[in-house]
């Protein structure tokens, strides 16, 4: 595999680019979803190729294929090199890129069960027993849902500055949900999240360790309960997320706006540019002293954790890099273009792509919100009057990343340290540095949520991504009930 890639390499060079870079991908996935009693989907798809990515006269240009041999590579670069002759000639400044260590190395994911190895019948046995326990919760309990999904994912990548990486990914996780109809109204309820399940870095030994069965029976429950609850009540109170919902918060408000590309405009898709410009690095007050917002793919620390790995597609290797730190805003999530512009010594390794045929974008990794030191009971007791929201339900937010508003799937009213009465409809609304800055209390009970279904660019690119949080508490906050 490394002959072929370097042959594409020494091509580019002849013919006069300043860099290039292969990226080799054999992907395999495996998607399941069952809904009442009946299987949706069950497929398996393997898909494999190869991208070049060339700089010639200051510019980019990239080109792929899903067929890898001589006469292909070399057709294949020729025309990255064109793409990049053409972009030249309407650029406005030459692309410089950010030193990198040069390294060879091979790594994987940690698992001990290949998920493809599992039989479908095996599979299907365990979801659709989960997704009859939905319905036998309660007659209300209109429509029951599983989903599941597993990929296998093996990377090369050759640079023409004398990097080699091979890297074996495997990831899955699984879900279910509920909706409970009654006279006319909908409820929905979702565990462990609303994004089709939680998903990790591990193989089959993780949905095992979900007890979908256990988790389909309080899903049943919980949506029909909710039918019978109060509507949340609107106005400004102290707001109690728990870590699934703040994994969203900060996937939207700090995730999305740090992306360097989206500051520097050169991406702007799916509501994206950013209001933490350049001249308010190091300046802006983005949150309370106690918020600390954090960029740490590292495997060696999170090496189950669906955003982690050890290079990004350019072969840079990850770091780990404050955002956020005690409040001020301090860092971005950078590639080696971007870390010049924005004057940084070295790309701190955000760049992915979610195929052989795409082009790398800034990506989101494992970006978490560091634990505090309340135990989440205290949170609870310390709080005199207030409004508890989980499960993500909605979201919408402005192309800034500023003005925000979330919906949740259930809410508790808190009275004297004590959950009392069971909400439906719960909706918050903030703005972001506003919002950050009531955070008032973190807890300790620190969890990393897995989201494989993140969108950016054009065409789309689908990716993975992580984020660590823990209960959290903020005050004044405006709420209000949806539908």
């Amino acid at each position: 595999m490394f002959d072929l890639m370097e042959r594409a390499v020494e091509k580019g060079l002849k013919l006069g680019a300043t860099y290039v870079d292969i990226r080799v991908v054999r992907n395999s996935s495996e998607t399941v979803k069952i809904k009442n009693g009946a299987v949706e989907e069950a497929t398996i798809k393997v898909n494999s190729g190869f991208g070049v990515r060339v700089l010639k006269n200051g510019a980019w240009g990239f080109y792929s294929s899903n067929k890898m041999d001589k006469d292909v590579i070399d057709e294949v670069v020729e025309t990255a090199v064109k793409i990049a002759e053409a972009s030249a000639t309407r650029s406005k400044k030459p692309v410089k890129l950010a030193p990198v260590k040069i390294v060879e190395d091979k790594w994987r994911t940690p698992w001990t069960k290949d998920p493809f190895d599992v039989p479908l019948e095996d599979k299907l046995e365990l979801f659709l027993e989960a997704d009859k326990t939905i319905r036998e919760q309660s007659d209300h309990v209109k429509i029951s849902m599983v989903s599941y999904e597993a990929r296998k994912i093996h990377k090369w990548f050759v640079s023409s500055e004398g990097s080699k990486i091979k890297a074996e990914i495997v990831f899955c996780g699984a879900g279910v949900s509920a909706l409970a109809i009654k006279n006319g109204d909908v409820q929905r309820r979702s565990l462990p999240t609303s994004f089709g399940g939680n998903y990790v870095k591990k193989g089959w030994e993780y949905v095992d360790s979900l007890n979908l069965v256990e988790l389909a029976e309080r899903t049943g429950k919980e949506a029909a309960m909710l039918l019978d609850a109060k509507p949340c009540p609107a106005g400004k109170t102290t707001l109690i997320l728990d870590s699934s919902q703040l994994a969203l918060q900060i996937h939207e408000s700090c995730g999305h706006p740090t992306e360097a590309d989206r500051v520097l405009g050169t991406e702007a898709s799916y509501a994206g540019t950013s209001f933490l410009t350049p001249d308010k690095l190091g300046k802006l007050k983005y949150g309370s002293e106690i918020v600390n917002i954090v960029m740490d793919p590292s495997p060696e620390k999170y090496p189950e954790a669906l955003g982690s790995y050890k290079y990004d597609d350019e072969g840079v290797p990850v770091k780990k890099t404050y955002l956020v730190k005690e409040g001020l805003f301090v860092g971005y999530q950078l590639s080696r273009e971007t870390a010049v512009e924005l004057g940084f010594e070295e790309s701190n390794g955000a760049m992915r792509a979610d195929n052989w045929n795409r082009i790398p974008l800034i990506r989101m990794s494992l970006i978490s919100l560091d634990p505090g030191d309340w135990k989440p009971e205290e949170i609870f007791e310390d709080t005199k009057d207030g409004i508890y929201m989980e499960t993500n339900k909605s979201w919408s937010i402005d192309d800034k990343r500023l003005n925000f508003q979330f919906g949740c799937e259930l809410a508790w009213k808190i009275e004297n340290g004590e959950k009392k009465e069971l909400l439906k409809n719960p909706v918050y609304q903030g703005i972001t540095p506003e919002f950050w800055g009531n955070c008032d209390a973190i807890g300790k009970d620190f969890f990393i949520w897995g989201l494989p279904n993140c969108g950016k660019g054009e065409p789309p690119q689908v990716m993975w991504v992580s984020h660590g949080a823990s209960t959290a508490r903020f005050r004044n906050i405006m709420i209000f009930s949806g539908r």
